[in-house]
């Protein structure tokens, strides 16, 4: 069984492209180039020169040793973190606006929820003077106001969006309803691997490098270019894609995928997407979504602001459909405990949306000689404040 999207943008029963008559032009134009000039040399060329002298790619593979002999297996950490601007979402920003740039685009907007995505495009856009506007919910912008003072000082304008919950879901719908007004000058940087096709697999494919260099430097560490586990968080899904990319199709790796529980599954206050939602459309694709008996979107709510999005990209819902990625579901507390394990037993500070990929640890058990790959998506900077918080209250 093949896992990669299809010619019409769909990953079994899952994607496709759902969209205004207004936006047809611009994402038929996008599907239309997208892979053309992806696969150009100098498109490649200067691509992989950025990876490389700006980003700073390739990001380490480490053997964590301490956390390897506690839970009984080589556990080798890919360092996301370790990216200029601190998280995998550069790699798919770089790519997006290259392209913006061949396609004659002058006005980039962008959604966020943690506000790496949003740093990560303000970050492109001073670096190609590019106009940049970022819409991000308030609910996020007052746990995340450092990436917001980032924003702001890399020359964004950082527009509060006051629908909703406050958070991820509501800042999209505000970023599509902008580009629904400006379709002509405007390309949305769309920051996970949601929305229509190609979104889905654009930003996976930009992700990808991800899984690229883990091929490579398993080959270097174990003398085998898979490992047997490949473990990452999942709120859209863009850091678990590229992970996943080139062991899509590969059966001697399982995939896992962990969603935020939130306060638990079996409450009101969760974000866990592929364990409650049903089938249906948000922000132009078919997926997973958590909604009432009538299709109304349910708020979804966790401590990490990177994760709490009422849907999932299509190709994570493929996954689990198929039963290729198993799914656990870490709550706030999980997730806290697990950032506490990465700092003191091997001295990194993880984002709270990577510590609930390092939640899967305890639910798992591993062979000695099993090699698994942990995704650390971004570092933990942008959550001190909660973190100090839960060390206050007696939460760590």
């Amino acid at each position: 069984m093949d896992f990669n999207v299809d010619k019409d943008g769909y990953y079994g029963e899952f994607g496709g492209a759902y969209i205004p008559e207004i936006l047809y032009s611009n994402v038929k134009n996008l599907r239309d180039s997208y892979l053309e000039n992806m696969n150009d040399p100098e498109f490649r060329k200067e691509f992989d020169s950025l990876m490389k002298d700006y980003v700073g790619r390739p990001s380490p593979l480490y053997l964590a040793k301490r956390l390897s002999e506690k839970y009984g297996a080589k556990i080798y950490l890919k360092r996301e973190d370790l990216n200029h601007t601190g998280a995998h979402k550069i790699n798919n920003t770089i790519g997006q606006i290259l392209l913006a740039r061949r396609m004659g685009k002058t006005r980039i907007i962008a959604e966020t929820g943690a506000g790496q995505h949003g740093v990560a495009t303000a970050t492109v856009c001073a670096l190609m003077d590019m106009k940049c506007i970022v819409y991000m919910g308030e609910t996020d912008i007052a746990r995340q106001s450092l990436n917001v003072f980032k924003m702001e000082m890399l020359g964004a304008e950082v527009i509060p969006v006051t629908s909703g919950n406050k958070t991820l879901k509501d800042a999209t719908n505000e970023a599509i309803r902008d580009w629904c007004c400006n379709p002509s000058d405007t390309h949305y940087i769309i920051g996970s691997v949601v929305g229509p096709h190609p979104y889905p697999d654009m930003v996976t494919r930009f992700q990808s490098v991800i899984s690229e260099e883990i091929k490579k430097q398993l080959q270097e560490k174990e003398g085998r270019d898979y490992p047997d586990y490949l473990i990452a968080c999942v709120g859209g899904g863009s850091n678990a894609a590229g992970t996943f990319y080139h062991y899509l199709n590969d059966g001697r790796v399982k995939l896992i995928a962990v969603e935020a529980a939130g306060l638990g599954v079996d409450t009101e206050e969760t974000a866990a997407t592929i364990h409650l939602g049903k089938t249906g459309i948000i922000h132009g694709s078919k997926t997973y979504i958590m909604q009432t008996e009538d299709g109304q979107i349910i708020e979804p709510y966790s401590i990490s602001a990177g994760l709490d999005y009422p849907g999932i990209g299509p190709l994570h819902a493929n996954l689990a459909d198929k039963k290729r990625a198993k799914v656990f579901a870490a709550t706030d507390d999980e997730a806290l405990e697990a950032a506490m394990e990465l700092t003191t037993l091997e001295g990194i500070i993880p984002a709270l949306e990577s510590s609930h990929a390092l939640a899967a640890f305890p639910k798992m058990k591993f062979k000695k000689d099993d090699v698994v790959v942990l995704t650390v998506s971004g570092r933990g900077d942008k959550d001190m404040d909660t973190y100090v918080n839960a060390i206050k209250n007696n939460k760590i």
